[in-house]
């Protein structure tokens, strides 16, 4: 006789329900799954003790009518697909038939539902995948299913499940991602009587956010909008200064469906780069729409992964948008004040017009132009000296730093006004005296202003024109201007300044590599040097040449002759410990990015050392030419403002 037996179909729908469901949450993703498909504009979700004793999930939708009532529990039951092509284009969330079944073989369902108002439904009980009834019954319109003592007839299951609080966290946080997915369904969700989450559906996202994360959060974030010929990218970003601790934050969403996409979220993460500090993750949400040809949907057993036939094109996608978003936006964050106990009121004191240096632009104001390159006499650069007499070694002139799409314009690029500014000067109208390369900077503005030139697109919003008043602890450098007070780290403005030179530079390092007349010996463990030998040549890509010197030793004989002065050594070894660190096929651009922050913080000024007034105007000129003036490469803000308004309040000179 043959020991291969056909299983019933009880045993095999128990064992359908270890892949299906795996927890309460697995249930409740089920059933307010084929909520949303059945067109529903409202779900409620109750659940009792974590979803262990209790999950209830009722709907609006367009229910069902007694036969499909009893036959949506047979296993693959659907009506979602009826041929194998439906399979390369599917639309829906659910679409295997096989959640009922699954669901009712380890709990006791009850099923009540109507497909129309006529009040006239069908009730129908099964448990432990035995039908215990089928009646009709009075119902609205939609499906009210209630499933009752999960895992009661397999004890193995239930006796590892986790806490009550546990359970609970998984079924609401994918609640959340649900209402993030579809903000046009209102979402409610109650815990033992307790309502945890409410959603409007009016099919705002930014109120869907705010009504999961918060309302500070929601006014965090910043639109994100994009798309190609098979993509369509919509959602929300959290500026770089809103942050969590893991990934939790983040929500991808493909054509309704929430998704957990690694690819996706390495995307979101390098178009923050540099934005972000270390081990620190944004609150995205991320709605991509697409033709549903280009996308698998059926490799997971609870479909919460997927494959694109185009994803290099989406990831590509993903970063740029994210970081034409950011270009857009002047990122400062602003200081924690205490919330305000009154509204703003429009009593203000009597302010004092302090003395402030007026700008070379005098000329060119006076004929309608605004150079925003110009600097005032007293602000243009020059050299600065140290104790000795000699220049600064990291002082710079503000145009060697590489502009940046959204910093500050270049000198000599006027801008012109609004076409209600006069553009004659008032006669009479007193002159500020220009030096002789002032007057033709201006002069040459004004003729360049005059010739028609083709339309440009609007200029994104410039890094602040600070007037520095001096230094905080030796660390901070403390600037103002009409807006408000600003507080600089010196050592993260000093580190993206390094960091932008040293990353252009490391673009092309073999042209400045250096041999060295006594070679440096570095030595590994044989292991190390084994694997260092096959990575020679990306070294070499870095400027960096190595050989081998027998044993587990090697020798560096040339190097870029811009490393910092002394740190050369300690920069190469830290190198190659990222290099042999890395498990996968090296990138070279993202050593070129390690590289570069390396030596940017090696080469940068320090915290509680002190600097002049000139090398601060030095400073912020050359921060203000960076592309990215907002961060240092570690993530860490340069800058915080605080607003004239909030000094005011703090004074009390605003009511």
């Amino acid at each position: 006789m043959g020991k291969i037996n056909i299983l019933d179909e009880h045993i095999a729908n128990q064992i359908a329900a270890g892949e299906v469901v795996e927890r309460p949450s697995s249930v409740v993703k089920e059933l307010v799954e084929n909520a949303i498909d059945a067109g529903s504009t409202r779900i409620d979700v109750a659940i009792e003790e974590g979803g262990l004793e209790l999950i209830r999930v009722t709907d609006n939708g367009s229910g069902m009518d007694p036969d499909d009532c009893e036959t949506a529990f047979f296993r693959h039951a659907t009506s979602k697909i009826a041929s194998t092509q439906d399979l390369f284009a599917i639309r829906t969330l659910g679409f295997r038939g096989e959640a009922l079944p699954s669901i009712a073989a380890v709990s006791k369902v009850e099923c009540l539902t109507a497909p129309d108002t006529s009040g006239l439904g069908c009730r129908f009980v099964i448990e432990g995948g035995t039908v215990r009834a089928k009646t009709e019954a009075t119902a609205p319109r939609g499906t009210d299913i209630a499933v009752r003592e999960l895992f009661y007839n397999t004890p193995a299951r239930l006796k590892y499940m986790k806490t009550i609080q546990t359970e609970l966290g998984h079924v609401t946080d994918y609640i959340y991602r649900l209402a993030l997915a579809h903000p046009g369904i209102a979402f409610t969700l109650k815990h033992n009587g307790h309502t945890l989450v409410q959603t409007l559906g009016n099919g705002d996202l930014l109120q869907a956010i705010a009504a999961i994360y918060g309302t500070t959060v929601a006014k965090s974030m910043l639109p994100i909008r994009g798309e190609t010929l098979d993509y369509r990218l919509d959602g929300y970003i959290a500026k770089p200064e809103l942050t969590r601790a893991n990934r939790g934050g983040i929500s991808t969403v493909i054509n309704g469906r929430y998704i957990r996409n690694y690819p996706m979220v390495q995307a979101l993460l390098q178009g923050y780069h540099t934005l972000l500090p270390i081990n620190r993750f944004p609150v995205a949400v991320l709605h991509v729409q697409m033709d549903p040809t280009l996308i698998d949907v059926n490799v997971h057993p609870a479909k919460l992964e997927v494959r694109f036939s185009k994803e290099p094109e989406l990831m590509q996608l993903v970063e740029r948008e994210v970081r034409e978003t950011f270009g857009k936006q002047r990122l400062i964050p602003a200081a924690s004040m205490p919330a305000a106990k009154r509204p703003r009121e429009a009593v203000v004191q009597e302010q004092l017009e302090l003395y402030r240096p007026q700008a070379p632009q005098a000329q060119a104001s006076a004929a309608g132009l605004r150079l925003p390159g110009a600097a005032a006499p007293a602000e243009r650069w020059s050299a600065p000296a140290t104790a000795e007499g000699s220049a600064s070694p990291w002082a710079q002139p503000p145009g060697g730093a590489p502009q940046c799409s959204g910093g500050a314009a270049g000198a000599g690029e006027p801008q012109l006004r609004a076409a209600s500014a006069s553009p004659v000067a008032q006669p009479g109208a007193e002159r500020e005296r220009l030096t002789p390369r002032e007057t033709a900077s201006a002069s040459e503005a004004l003729l360049r202003a005059m010739t028609p030139q083709e339309e440009q697109p609007p200029a994104l919003p410039a890094f602040p024109k600070l007037h520095p008043i001096g230094q905080l602890h030796g660390t901070y450098i403390v600037a103002q201007n009409e807006e408000g007070l600003f507080l600089i780290d010196q050592h993260a403005a000093h580190e993206r300044i390094n960091y932008e030179h040293y990353y252009d530079k490391f673009g092309n390092p073999a042209e400045a590599s250096q041999e060295l007349l006594v070679p440096l010996t570095l030595e590994f463990t044989a292991i190390e040097a084994e694997k260092l030998a096959d990575r020679l040549p990306q070294l070499e890509q870095a400027g960096v040449y190595l050989e081998p010197f027998g044993g587990a030793s090697f020798l560096v004989r040339a190097y870029p002759h811009w490393l910092p002065t002394g740190e050369e050594q300690a920069l190469i070894e830290e190198m190659i410990e990222w290099l042999l660190g890395e498990k996968k096929q090296v990138d070279i651009g993202k050593l070129r990015e390690k590289a570069a922050i390396m030596c940017s913080c090696k080469a940068s000024i320090k915290a509680n050392q002190s600097i002049g007034l000139l090398e601060i105007e030095t400073l912020l000129d050359r921060l203000a030419a960076c592309r990215n003036p907002y961060t240092c490469p570690h993530g860490r803000p340069i800058v915080v403002s605080f607003s004239t308004y909030e000094l005011e309040k703090m004074f009390k000179r605003v009511m």
